[in-house]
């Protein structure tokens, strides 16, 4: 039996979530302050669109590097060097003076970000062997990862209300302060006795796949035609396809995709994705909603929006009780199943409370797949790979967040559009109520309709890992169902 974690281990936990919240705070709280900064630094709207992409392209493409590298060069010497390098390129970033200044500090943010995800995930991994325990631990981590993506506009609509537009950069290098003091006091050091020579071909297809395709997803957002951006995501889908035959034939490959040989290991990486599809298109339509439609500030709607946060730190901090009544293919869909109820309010909301209902219960559903799927996929690997395991986890999320927001947001323009004619914006001239009241109801269409691909996609998701889960779950259930007769 494993030994169980002590007073040291916790405390390394509290040191390790606060790259980790930062991290997912980092990718949501510039939304709040672009128009401020753009205003200053006079920057255009394509210059505005890579301002805000730069950043999550780059974590996207380097954290299956950085998983990698966490592995053979000691996970907590590449935390405490992307540590160093976030806290050090958040004040360039705080100061930037012109826009592409702003643009390259973003991206370098980006790599940097990349290297704490997975060295956070792996080294929880390897300091709680207990599994009680590292299912706690990645509880709490889940929670902190997730719930910071709903916080960050709230701390940022704070910030601007007292203090420049740079103070919302700023913030990350007290608490990287702390992540470089304590973490070679606190944190262990865990890294591959015999790694072998790292892939730098297999390196630069993930990345030039995972950039291709995001670029490709995002670039179908912006209405500008089809050509670029399906010819990004045909190029990426092709180098990923070379990169998945490289790692199938390299004795100490990049990633280990024979993992997918384990059907709850596969389920659990498709349920990520396709949650985070769900996810990041149901917040890209709320969040409109609840400024175009219902005309609350920006301020306003970051604290209406705040319940999915919320929600999705309730789920992850119920599931290790969950665990310990249930088996986890068991607790996961479950909650798959709550999370489609709660997509399905979205049908038919049609004001505030059904749509505030709506995402926390679909939020709390997810709670037991962040938990528990995440620390079933780390915890499908020796210890020496957990690192790279982790970034396969980081980036089936990143993946699913750029889907949900290109694909659903596309099919809620195209609703839109269907009941209202293309051109026209919620923002219709107040000389025009009826107007304006025929294209608040079409934006309403939209919504629901995404209520009703979120709730399909959930519902999907509960039947996929209840049929992947383990024969020896199986077995326990039936032998739980027989005691109880």
């Amino acid at each position: 039996m494993d030994k169980p974690a002590g007073r040291r281990e916790w405390l390394g936990l509290l040191v390790l979530v606060l790259p980790t919240l930062l991290v997912a705070m980092d990718m949501t709280s510039l939304f709040l302050a672009l128009p401020q900064l753009s205003a200053e630094l006079g920057a255009s709207s394509t210059e505005q669109l890579w301002i805000t992409d730069s950043y999550g392209f780059l974590v996207a493409g380097f954290v299956i590097t950085m998983g990698t590298l966490g592995d053979r060069i000691g996970r907590r010497k590449l935390l405490l060097a992307g540590g160093a390098a976030f806290a050090a390129v958040s004040v360039v970033a705080a100061f930037s003076t012109s826009p592409g200044m702003l643009i390259v500090a973003r991206g370098v943010l980006g790599i940097a970000g990349a290297t704490l995800m997975p060295s956070t995930l792996a080294l929880i991994t390897n300091m709680f062997r207990d599994e009680r325990q590292r299912g706690k631990a990645i509880s709490i981590w889940a929670t902190c990862q997730f719930a910071g993506g709903s916080l960050g506009p709230v701390l940022a609509g704070f910030l601007l209300q007292h203090f420049a537009w740079g103070s919302i950069f700023l913030i990350a290098v007290p608490a990287m302060t702390v992540l470089l003091v304590a973490g070679p006091i606190l944190l262990p050091e865990f890294r591959t006795p015999a790694p072998g020579r790292l892939d730098f071909g297999g390196v630069a297809l993930s990345l030039a796949a995972v950039l291709l395709f995001v670029f490709g997803l995002k670039q179908l957002t912006t209405g500008a035609g089809l050509l670029v951006p399906l010819g990004a995501i045909l190029a990426g889908s092709v180098l990923g396809v070379v990169f998945a035959r490289r790692q199938l034939t390299r004795p100490e490959p990049l990633l280990d995709l024979r993992l997918f040989r384990n059907r709850p290991f596969t389920a659990v990486l498709v349920a990520l994705v396709f949650a985070g599809v769900a996810m990041a298109g149901v917040g890209l339509l709320v969040t409109q909603y609840l400024q175009d439609v219902l005309g609350y500030s920006p301020l306003v709607s970051a604290l209406l929006f705040a319940p999915m946060g919320i929600g999705v730190a309730a789920g992850t901090t119920i599931a290790p009780a969950l665990a310990r009544r249930l088996p986890p293919a068991t607790a996961i869909a479950g909650g798959l199943v709550v999370s489609a109820a709660g997509s399905l309010l979205l049908v038919f909301a049609d004001g505030l409370p059904l749509v505030v209902a709506g995402i926390a219960v679909l939020t709390l559903g997810t709670g037991p797949l962040f938990a528990l799927g995440i620390g079933l996929v780390v915890g499908s690997v020796p210890p020496e790979r957990a690192g790279s395991a982790a970034s396969m986890a980081d980036t089936g999320n990143y993946l699913g967040g750029s889907l949900g927001l290109a694909f659903i947001g596309l099919t809620a323009a195209a609703v839109y559009h269907g009941v209202f004619p293309a051109g026209t914006t919620l923002a219709a001239d107040v000389t025009h109520p009826e107007l304006a009241t025929q294209a608040k109801e079409a934006f309403t269409s939209a919504l629901n309709v995404t209520g009703v691909i979120a709730t399909v996609l959930f519902a999907g998701l509960a039947v996929l890992v209840t049929a992947m889960r383990t024969s020896a779950e199986r077995v326990e259930e039936l032998q739980d169902a027989q005691q109880a007769r």
